[in-house]
């Protein structure tokens, strides 16, 4: 079985994006930004960007992954 950094890692790779409903819905990971936090670390880009809704009273974070730091991945 994969870590819940492992299957983000995987599902930034396949889907280039990821929010934290997402990463709970399908990974159980209640703590994306420090898995985020890990990732980039390890030399991974990846930047969040706000997303709001409709009426514009709720917002949060997409992360988005542009690849691996000196790597091209």
């Amino acid at each position: 079985m994969l870590s819940q950094k492992a299957q983000v890692l995987a599902h930034l790779k396949e889907y280039k994006s990821i929010t934290s409903w997402e990463a709970i819905r399908q990974y159980q990971a209640t703590r994306l930004s420090a898995i985020i936090f890990d990732l980039k670390d390890d030399g991974y880009d990846i930047v969040m960007t706000p997303e709001h809704s409709d009426n514009g009273k709720k917002w949060w974070g997409r992360y988005n992954y542009l690849g691996r730091i000196n790597n091209g991945e």
